[in-house]
């Protein structure tokens, strides 16, 4: 994969330099995108930009308006959609120096119908949804960076199964005005990379917040809790393992783990995810449901024919239930310094059919809270398996220091 702080590095020796980077990523583009299907439309020519991430060719999710490129949502609905402004997370990423290389193809509306990417592990298995193209272009070497968004489990979950880094930031660090919405109160946008350490250097310099940038924590006295989200359900074999061995990894460097058990409040938090999306996705596509029903793909018009149900007062509560999670989660924090859970279920679906289960990262959608995940080891079918590291509200460097330390622990046992 391609490393965005060492191609900004390289890119730094002036325009040329950049202008060679962006021709490298061009080419690699080239060579694999026939198989891997990651972007939806890409412009004619890369030109570098000035700043921290000159020379970086950066995927764009194609729910994310470009004023440069059409916004197709995954649905033909949108086909030749053209917004006239940029996202403020493109006008970001254009005013740190980077490039945008192409929108990468989403699931319809962000939601479960697949997109026609495919796993660079594995062209018939599942890449994850919904950020399916941004978390396959980082993983073929296409790109070194790539926005995604997520309600569910959309960036961390297709990260996981593609082998990528990935970011779910804290709630609102990162802009989701001019991003189709789905949950108001959920969607979240996010960044994928080849490493934790390229995901501190790109949102420091997205966001200008040089803190992000943060050096590796020291795990030694590091109280880390281990959530096995049982609320959940089980993981597969591959997950329970990748688990167990970089807790392993955390405590033969000095931290203190320590095995969580949720307070109910988490559980029911858990479970509010549902109707607080269901309720909130049926008035964000109220104007698609009304006008284009037909033209909807099946299991999102399914989804909107039953989410309609969720009455005002089931939404009330389960806004009521989502704030008492969020105070039980401060509490945990309290005693322990980061989360360490599973990213997904185990591999990747052995299917382009499915996008998987986003059981294992909707509680955290729902709280707000930042979520980082690393690539660890490989599951019975040779797919990749991560892991998530999790921080408190507001603590995107902690998470990304922790995140930074394991990941060179892991790189130490390969």
């Amino acid at each position: 994969m391609l490393r965005a702080r060492e191609i900004a590095r390289l890119a730094a020796a002036g325009q040329d330099a950049a202008a060679a980077e962006l021709k490298r990523c061009e080419a690699l583009i080239s060579a694999r995108e026939g198989d891997i299907r990651a972007f939806a439309s890409r412009p004619a020519q890369l030109e570098p930009g000035t700043g921290p991430l000159a020379g970086i060719a950066c995927g764009v999710k194609d729910i994310v308006d470009t004023a440069d490129l059409p916004t197709g949502m995954g649905s033909s609905i949108y086909d030749g959609w053209q917004p006239r402004a940029d996202a403020p997370i493109v006008t970001a990423l254009k005013a740190a120096g980077a490039t945008i290389a192409g929108k990468t193809h989403t699931t319809a509306f962000a939601f479960l119908d697949p997109a026609p990417t495919r796993n660079p592990h594995d062209l018939n298995a599942s890449p994850g949804g919904s950020s399916s193209g941004s978390a396959a272009a980082v993983a073929a070497g296409m790109v070194p960076l790539a926005i995604g968004t997520q309600t569910g489990g959309s960036v961390i979950r297709p990260a996981a199964y593609c082998g990528v880094a990935a970011i779910k930031p804290s709630y609102g660090l990162l802009p989701t005005v001019g991003i189709k919405t789905f949950s108001w109160s959920l969607d979240t946008a996010g960044l994928m990379a080849a490493s934790a350490d390229d995901l501190g250097f790109a949102l420091a310099a997205l966001t200008g917040r040089a803190e992000l940038d943060a050096p590796e924590a020291g795990l030694k006295g590091l109280r880390i809790g281990v959530a096995r989200q049982d609320f959940a359900g089980a993981a597969d074999a591959a997950s329970d393992e990748a688990l167990r061995r970089i807790t392993a990894l955390a405590a033969g460097a000095g931290a203190k783990l320590v095995e969580l058990a949720s307070p109910p409040a988490l559980a029911e938090a858990f479970h509010a995810h549902g109707p607080l999306q269901d309720f909130e996705a049926t008035q964000a596509l109220a104007w698609e449901y009304a006008e284009r029903r037909a033209a909807l793909p099946p299991k999102l018009r399914a989804y909107l024919d039953s989410a309609r149900n969720v009455t005002p007062r089931q939404y009330d509560e389960a806004r009521r239930l989502s704030r008492r999670g969020r105070a039980a989660c401060h509490d945990v924090f309290t005693e322990i310094d980061v989360v360490i859970s599973y990213a997904a279920p185990g591999e990747a679906p052995a299917t382009l059919a499915s996008t998987g289960d986003s059981k294992f990262n909707r509680l955290w959608t729902l709280l707000g809270t930042p979520c980082l995940t690393i690539p660890l080891t490989k599951g019975p079918r040779g797919l990749p398996v991560s892991f998530q590291v999790i921080g408190r509200f507001g603590a995107d460097d902690e998470v990304i220091a922790v995140a930074k330390s394991l990941e060179k622990l892991a790189a130490a046992e390969v």
